[in-house]
């Protein structure tokens, strides 16, 4: 029991034992595993519970292998699965069915690419990293230059580099880079549904909630907090050890570590026209009072040379 809500609940539980807080003791009437953080002693309780599906070594029949990769012994390929020219997979590594692995493309020992994951020509996947079905990893970034009215395309021309331990959610995109790669850091964890822009580089071990955007040549740094939703400008930076907090907007680089928001959270609908209505007369309310305040200035000082 990792939130005090809950505390009343406690009573009627079924469990066998009960995971909680020390201030929480008195009213288990079960065993306790008793610790200053219930929430991390549970996931590291789940994960005991619960390892990784066991897999056999080898290539389904129907998987395509260039001649030239290397798929290591100890790894599986599914079916369907593409492995193109140039392509290394390491050992004990997943590949599941109807995945693309692209040319010169590298796959970390003991990572998993759980189904109809793509991953394009030149990219890196280190070790140990979890990405969920319908990722792409290398796709071109948006690189577009105007000419009299007509949009051109930049080539893309680096790739996407990926650390150890990096988990990645079902159908987030991350664009290869323009010149340099786009970076993920070890041990960084991305939720679904979010974009990563060309050249961005995210700092290790930070959290990116789903439905994000990050926009190109921005760099976040380490152990950051990006809450679900927010929508982050293109080439600034973010220090480290930032919280986002969710449907935030960033438009400026943020140089300190703190908590930031810019989202008004949910209301009754009359009760939110009426504060838009608030907030869209002060200009007009500041600069009444500012003239108002010009205008008693300018009578005092008539006052005082009569």
């Amino acid at each position: 029991m990792f939130d005090r809500r809950y505390r009343n609940f406690l009573k009627f539980t079924a469990a066998s034992a009960v995971i909680l807080h020390p201030a929480e003791l008195s009213a288990c009437p079960v065993a306790a595993l008793v610790t200053a953080d219930p929430y991390l002693a549970y996931a590291r309780a789940s994960s005991l519970l619960s390892p990784p599906p066991a897999f056999d070594a080898g290539i389904h029949t129907s998987a395509c292998i260039a001649p030239t990769a290397s798929v290591d012994a100890s790894a599986h390929v599914g079916a369907f699965a593409v492995v193109e020219e140039g392509a290394r997979i390491g050992s004990r590594a997943f590949i599941g069915p109807g995945c693309i692995i692209g040319r010169a493309v590298r796959i970390g020992d003991h990572s998993c690419l759980s189904a109809r994951v793509t991953v394009i020509s030149g990219a890196s996947i280190g070790q140990r990293c979890l990405i969920h079905p319908g990722a792409v990893i290398g796709a071109d970034g948006f690189g577009l230059a105007r000419d009299q009215g007509v949009w051109m395309k930049i080539p893309q021309n680096a790739s996407v580099r990926i650390g150890d331990d990096v988990e990645i959610g079902a159908n987030t995109t991350i664009d290869r880079g323009t010149f340099k790669d786009t970076v993920i850091e070890d041990g960084v964890k991305l939720d679904n549904l979010i974009q990563i822009g060309h050249n961005v580089r995210i700092g290790a071990h930070t959290a990116i909630a789903g439905c994000v955007g990050v926009s190109g040549s921005t760099r976040i740094g380490k152990r950051c907090m990006i809450g679900g939703g927010a929508g982050i400008a293109g080439h600034i930076e973010i220090a480290d050890d930032v919280v986002i907090k969710g449907a935030a907007s960033v438009t400026k680089s943020i140089p300190v570590a703190g908590v930031y928001s810019s989202v008004w959270p949910a209301r009754e609908d009359k009760e939110w026209r009426r504060k838009v209505a608030r907030f869209n007369r002060l200009d007009k309310e500041m600069i009444q009072r500012r003239n108002g305040a010009r205008s008693g200035v300018n009578a005092r000082n008539e006052g005082e040379s009569l």
